[in-house]
């Protein structure tokens, strides 16, 4: 079929929840993809920070077709030799002593949202208010979409469920006025991504680690999207030297296989015990199996090096953007999640549109031009995307 069959087809069969771009990608190679018509592209959006390896990472297909062939799917009622080894591999390398697996990142911010609330309700404490940030992204499931601080994101979806209280981002002040006797947790990104990338001052964990603390409330840290190797270490926690009470993973987490994981303190974890949460498919043979080799290939192939050497070269690239293209009002970042902040005289997704029919794949969200290709990359990929990046922002300025 070519792109432009796929887009009819999608388009008569599909749900219209995407404004998609007319191309079809159906094979993928480290940091390329193609599509339907052949033509190659350089990917710079890797499955929106999925594919932390590349398209289609020979150990994760490796990995992927050993356990095809021996164990697709199995219920949770049995256990699963692939679950626990992943859970002990990401335990052994994180503050946490214990996992909890699913298929996505709204549904891990989901489950850490119940096991919040379950933690002070068994306790009879009555605290169920979580705390979030403004410009914050969390999921599209209703829980995970009322923790999300972006009105347009809810939009359709009232009455949100409650007790949800935002606060802004970067604001320890502001936290520390919105507990009450009835919080129970702040939930707060590392580094926002779909709000444009934006990253905390230094010793901003270090204060809500500390508040939280004396609060006697919960620290969430949602993962989804800077963990696995995105900021040059595991967990962007890291950086700020403090550890969450539950933290959620996924995208990265299996090279490009969907699964998503919770992952708390013991005590805190103690809270869910059988019937109080649960996942058919989650934790499933297939996805751990492709789990493993790729928190494995992270760990020991030097992932994290690369990430934070090809980011910080890639950071001073587009720096160099700014000598010459005064709409660029800022570049922020850490490793490989990278944003280009555009002031109004011009339309990100107009780049982007630009880019796409020179072979290169970025993403945009609202001002913010967002850069998050695999922790793979090299300097040379690097300057191959700043070269295609220039003769596209030549085009859409004149």
């Amino acid at each position: 079929m070519t792109n432009s069959e796929i887009a009819e087809l999608t388009s008569l069969c599909v749900m219209n929840t995407y404004n998609r771009f007319p191309v079809a990608i159906v094979k993928g190679s480290g940091r390329r993809v193609w599509d339907a018509d052949g033509r190659e592209y350089l990917d710079f959006v890797s499955g929106l920070a999925v594919c932390n390896l590349g398209h289609c990472h020979p150990k994760v297909v490796k990995a992927i077709q050993a356990q095809a062939e021996t164990l697709i799917h199995v219920s949770n009622l049995y256990h699963i030799q692939t679950q626990s080894e992943l859970a002990k591999l990401l335990t052994d390398n994180s503050f946490a002593d214990k996992a909890f697996f699913c298929n996505s990142g709204a549904e891990a911010n989901e489950a850490a949202i119940k096991l919040a609330r379950k933690h002070f309700s068994i306790r009879n404490q009555g605290r169920y208010q979580i705390i979030s940030m403004e410009k914050s992204f969390h999921g599209r499931t209703l829980a995970a979409l009322a923790a999300t601080g972006q009105k347009k994101f809810q939009i359709g979806f009232e009455p949100l469920l409650e007790k949800f209280t935002y606060v802004p981002f970067n604001d320890v002040g502001a936290v520390e006025k919105a507990i009450n006797n009835a919080t129970a947790a702040v939930m707060v990104e590392p580094i926002q991504g779909e709000g444009g990338v934006n990253v905390p001052s230094p010793d901003y964990f270090i204060k809500l680690k500390e508040l939280c603390k004396k609060a006697g409330i919960l620290l969430i840290l949602d993962e989804v999207q800077v963990g696995m190797g995105r900021t040059g270490k595991l967990f962007a926690h890291e950086h700020y030297g403090i550890t969450p009470d539950i933290m959620t993973l996924a995208k990265g987490l299996a090279g490009g296989v969907a699964i998503g994981a919770m992952l708390a303190t013991g005590e805190v974890a103690a809270a869910f015990t059988p019937g109080t949460h649960a996942s058919t498919f989650g934790g499933n043979p297939l996805a751990t199996a492709a789990g493993i080799a790729a928190v494995k290939t992270v760990l020991e192939d030097g992932i994290l090096d690369n990430c934070a050497k090809v980011g910080g070269y890639l950071f001073k690239q587009l720096e160099g953007l700014k000598k010459d293209y005064t709409f660029i009002k800022e570049v922020r970042g850490k490793g490989l999640i990278i944003g280009m902040e555009l002031d109004a005289s011009i339309k990100g997704a107009d780049i982007v549109k630009a880019c796409l029919a020179k072979g290169l794949l970025l993403n945009c969200t609202e001002s913010t031009m967002r850069f998050i290709p695999a922790l793979t990359v090299t300097e040379a990929e690097v300057d191959e995307m700043i070269g295609l990046l220039k003769i596209a922002l030549d085009e859409v300025k004149k």
